[in-house]
This record gives structure tokens, sequence and C-alpha cells, in this order.
């Protein structure tokens, strides 16, 4: 059975939360550039960039886009995988600082890939992560510098992030594997 860890108004701040953290380390808005892992990564840094043109109207708006690792990934004859979604870098990277998002962070294969698919796309200033559940688990030396929740669990728990852009509903929940559920 499923236990709810994070409502939708929890989401909302940890967002909030993030966009500023990710505002005040880079002093600002500008040179940033926001991507999104999909599938829910998307969406989350959809709203991240829509919170920081709220939190600074007057700024340029934040290049945001999305990062396909599917075919970078490492562990593909390991693990099932969903079909490549379209990547899509507005502009350049180079010089920039790299904000890339997703929704949970477990093993750091995602990541890692997503740091072999960027290297395609140019050379940023710096990059950063950001997580909207970091579970711990890490398999590679990957930390976020950006967490909404860090919610340690078993390797025998599946984290679930729901969000209203893919998922018609929005919360967070933890499930025993034994229940039924796929490991994430």
């Amino acid at each position: 059975m499923a236990r709810t860890v994070l409502q939708q108004a929890d989401i909302i701040r940890a967002l909030t939360r993030i966009s500023h953290e990710i505002l005040e380390s880079n002093r600002g808005s500008e040179n940033l550039v926001i991507l999104g892992i999909p599938t829910r990564g998307v969406a989350l840094a959809r709203r991240i960039a829509d919170t920081i043109a709220q939190i600074e109207p007057t700024a340029a708006p934040v290049a945001v886009g999305t990062l396909d690792v599917t075919m970078y990934r490492d562990d593909l004859s390991h693990t099932r995988t969903r079909t490549p979604a379209p990547t899509y870098v507005p502009g350049s990277v180079d010089g920039k600082t790299v904000v890339l998002v997703d929704d949970v962070l477990f093993s750091g294969r995602t990541i890692r890939s997503a740091l072999d698919a960027l290297g395609d796309h140019g050379r940023p200033r710096a990059v950063r992560l950001a997580v909207l559940v970091d579970r711990g688990h890490r398999e590679l030396p990957i930390r976020a510098d950006f967490v909404g929740k860090n919610l340690p669990s078993s390797t025998d728990e599946r984290i679930n992030v729901h969000l209203v852009e893919t998922d018609g509903d929005e919360f967070v929940s933890i499930e025993s594997v034994n229940d039924g559920g796929v490991q994430a």
C-alpha cells in the first residue's frame, strides 16, 4: 500500500524554495538554462522557470528545455527503459549555468547519462542538479544541489511522483515493491 509523503501544496512549496535557491546560487537569472529530464523532470523544469519569472518579473525569461538521456544510459541491458523523447536545448549552453531537473534522484545513473548528453550540446560554465526527491542509494558520486525533499528509503520501496501535467493528479508516495510496485 502506498503512503503519500508530499501533497500538491508541499510540491509547490518545494519548487518555490528550489527556484529561490537557484536564483541565489546563480545571483539572478542571467545566463541560466534549465533542462528537464523526461518525463516528469520536464514539467518540473517548466514550473521552476515559471516560478523564477514570477520572482523576478523584470528579468529576461529563463531558457528552458528538455534533455533526453535514454541512449546515453549505461544500464539499458539491465533495466527497462522508455521510448526516447525529443531533446530541445534552447540556444547554446556554452559558458552558461545549466540546471538539470529530475523528479527522483536514486542511483545517479540518470544524471551521469545527462552529463554525457549535455556534453554533446556544448560546454557549460557550471552544471547544477535540482530534484524533487532525493531517496539516497547512490551508485555514483553524484549529489543534488537543490532538493525538494530528502526521503530516505529502502531499496525495496518505490517512490511515485504524480504531476498534474503527466498524471492528472499531484502527489508523491512511497510504496513497498512487495505491494506489487516496480522499483524506481
